[in-house]
């Protein structure tokens, strides 16, 4: 490693799995993380036992000091923030920061997020680009201001996206692309010089938050816009109509438009036929049963016609 390189003194603010990636990148850089930030312990499951963040886990694994505010604006966590005296702060799925958490270091704040800004701004940007049935998507990383997702971009990557691609498989392939945009874009801020770019108003969308309205099937759309909505909700929260989620579906060789729609077992293939037309049905899953895939389906019925 270069001796010329500026090591900058690093908070990380992050929670899920995507986030763990860009932390670890940032350990094995020339930076310093002198703290993490993640959200309090919390029981999950049937159990209902204590559970750590997927950043807290990696963190702690590398003996890393770690936070856990209830509140951001605390005063007893802002006092600890600032006696950690950090360059820069790096936020990676985590939450909305209060301003006076985002303008604290003298470098700033800066955010890795799913999409190429302006594009799906806010909650869900990797879900929404499968649902829309993109070509390519991307990440941005981009410095924080007031509004949610509208801070000038610092650097933006491109990625295809492959036809029947699903929400979790693209969220895999992004990792290790986040990974290493962080910590370019932190060495880039330790370099200066650079140019922040102001996002175009004119060409933001927006990417909100799933929720059971927005996870049912919309069976206003066409055959393969239905098969983008599948993917798109896979593996969470799963397309459901009536009591059955979704999560893996093709082209049906032929096309039977029903006016209800119903779940039909053609040349051994499950089908799905409604309005518009008809989509196979490859993996889903039944209320109270596991996911299981169409020919364990069919071979568990008992009529080769369901009404949903």
């Amino acid at each position: 490693m270069s001796s010329d390189l500026k090591s900058l003194k690093i908070v990380y603010m992050g929670t899920p799995d995507f986030a763990v990636p860009p932390l670890e990148a940032l350990l094995k850089s020339h930076h310093d993380v002198a703290a993490v930030i993640t959200v309090a312990d919390k029981p999950a499951g049937r159990g209902r036992k204590i559970q750590e963040s997927a950043v807290k886990k990696a963190a702690t694994k590398q003996g890393i000091k770690v936070l856990q505010p209830t509140s951001l604006k605390d005063p007893e966590f802002l006092e600890e923030l600032r006696l950690l005296d950090a360059d820069l702060f790096v936020v990676v799925a985590f939450r909305m920061l209060p301003k006076e958490v985002w303008e604290m270091p003298p470098l700033g704040t800066f955010n890795l997020h799913g999409s190429l800004l302006p594009k799906y701004r806010g909650a869900a940007p990797i879900h929404w680009a499968i649902i829309n049935g993109d070509s390519k998507t991307g990440l941005t990383t981009f410095l924080l201001d007031e509004k949610i997702d509208t801070g000038q971009i610092l650097l933006q990557r491109e990625h295809e996206i492959a036809p029947g691609t699903t929400t979790g498989e693209l969220h895999d392939e992004l990792l290790d692309l986040g990974a290493s945009m962080v910590v370019e874009t932190a060495t880039m801020i330790a370099q200066g010089g650079f140019k922040a770019i102001v996002q175009d108003e004119t060409a933001a969308s927006h990417a909100p938050k799933l929720n059971k309205e927005n996870s049912k099937l919309d069976l206003t759309r066409t055959p393969q816009e239905l098969i983008n909505q599948i993917h798109g909700l896979n593996p969470f929260p799963g397309a459901y109509y009536g009591d059955i989620k979704f999560f893996k579906a093709s082209q049906a060789s032929v096309q039977q438009k029903n006016e209800t729609p119903r779940l039909v077992v053609r040349d051994k293939k499950l089908v799905l036929d409604y309005q518009n037309g008809s989509v196979q049905i490859n993996e889903l899953k039944p209320s109270g049963k596991r996911l299981m895939d169409a020919i364990d389906f069919i071979n568990g019925i008992k009529s080769a016609a369901i009404e949903l």
